[in-house]
C-alpha cells in the first residue's frame, strides 16, 4: 500500500512540477515513515525528534549577563565593555557578534574587525573564547550610554550594557584658604570621591615643589587612606611664616586641588580676610556724609 502510495505521489509530481517544494516534503516524510517504521514505532521515534528540537534549542547561543555587567569607567582611562556569549561554538563563520553604539545607532564593530573611522574603538575578541569584548581607549562624557552587543541570529539577539565616564572630584577640606597661627599644626585633609578605584597614590605640593617627608625641617608626615572616598592627611607641627602659601593635593586618578595657607604671627585673620572691603566701606560713608552736607546747606 505504501510503495503504491510513494508511487501515485512521484507521477503526480512529474505532472505537476509546480508544486516541487511540496513533492520533496511528501517525498522526505514518506521516507521517514519508512525508516521510523524499520526502527520500530513511528510514534516514538517522533516524539524523540521533538526532544532533539527542543535540546538543540536551548542550546542555542544566549548571553551570560554575570560576565557582560554595565561599565564605569574613568575619564581618560581605557574601558573595557564584556559581552559575552554561550554556545556560540563553531558558528562564528554564520554568526556574527556586533557591538552598536546606541547614540547614534552606529555600528563600531562586527566580530574580531572595527568598522568606526574613531581609533579609540577596537575589538577583542580571542579565539575558542566566549567573550567578545569592546575597547574605548581615552573615554569622555560624551561615550557615557547605551552599546547593544548583537548577535546576528534569526531572530537577532541583544544585550544591552550602559557605560558611565565619570571624573573623581578632589577637595581639601577647608579651602580655598586657611588661617594657622604660629607655632601650631598645620592640618591639611585632601579628599578624592566618585572615583571607580583608589588612587595609586596621593603627594603634595608646596608652592609648586613636592614636598618632602624626609627634609631637614622636620615635622612634616602624611597618612593615606585608599578605598570608595581616599582621603590624604598632610601635618606639619611647629607651623613658620615661611610654611605660608600654595598646598596642592595631586592625586594619581583625579585634578589636584590648591588651598592658600596664611600662618598668622599675631595678626587677625578678619583683617586679612576684609580689610579691603572695611576700607572701601569707610570710603563710601564719608562720601555719603559730605552729600548729606551738601544737601542741608544748598536746599
Amino acid at each position: 500500500m505504501r510503495r503504491t502510495m510513494a508511487f501515485w505521489i512521484f507521477l503526480l509530481c512529474l505532472t505537476y512540477g509546480t508544486h516541487s517544494v511540496l513533492c520533496a516534503v511528501q517525498s522526505s516524510g514518506s521516507a521517514a515513515g519508512n525508516s521510523l517504521a524499520d526502527g520500530g514505532g513511528g510514534s516514538g521515534g517522533g516524539a524523540g525528534g521533538a526532544g532533539g528540537s527542543a535540546a538543540n534549542a536551548a542550546r542555542g547561543p544566549h548571553f551570560d549577563i554575570a560576565y557582560s555587567k554595565n561599565v564605569t569607567a574613568l575619564l581618560g582611562k581605557t574601558a573595557y565593555l564584556n559581552c559575552r556569549v554561550k554556545n556560540l561554538a563553531n558558528r562564528t563563520i554564520s554568526l556574527q557578534v556586533s557591538w552598536v553604539r546606541h547614540r547614534d545607532v552606529h555600528l563600531l564593530t562586527v566580530g574580531r574587525y572595527t568598522y568606526t573611522s574613531d581609533q579609540r574603538f577596537r575589538a577583542i575578541h580571542q579565539p575558542h573564547t566566549e567573550d567578545w569584548i569592546l575597547q574605548i581607549k581615552y573615554p569622555q562624557h560624551r561615550d557615557s550610554g547605551i552599546y547593544e552587543c548583537q548577535v546576528s541570529s534569526t531572530p537577532h539577539l541583544s544585550h544591552f550594557i550602559h557605560l558611565t565616564v565619570i571624573e573623581p572630584d578632589t577637595e581639601i577640606v577647608g579651602g580655598p584658604e586657611l588661617f594657622i597661627d604660629r607655632g601650631s599644626t598645620i592640618n591639611l585633609t585632601c579628599v578624592v570621591r566618585h572615583s571607580p578605584e583608589p588612587p595609586a597614590y596621593i603627594y603634595w605640593n608646596h608652592n609648586d615643589a613636592i614636598i618632602s617627608y624626609s627634609s631637614a625641617r622636620g615635622g612634616v608626615s602624611v597618612a593615606t587612606e585608599r578605598g570608595e572616598t581616599s582621603r590624604s592627611v598632610l601635618l606639619i607641627q611647629k607651623a613658620r611664616p615661611t610654611d605660608s602659601g600654595n598646598y596642592q593635593c595631586n592625586p594619581s586618578n583625579a585634578r589636584p586641588a590648591n588651598v592658600t595657607v596664611h600662618v598668622l604671627n599675631g595678626e587677625h585673620p578678619e583683617a586679612m580676610q576684609h580689610g579691603g572691603n572695611q576700607r572701601m566701606g569707610s570710603t563710601v560713608n564719608v562720601f555719603a556724609l559730605l552729600t548729606i552736607l551738601l544737601l542741608t546747606t544748598y536746599c
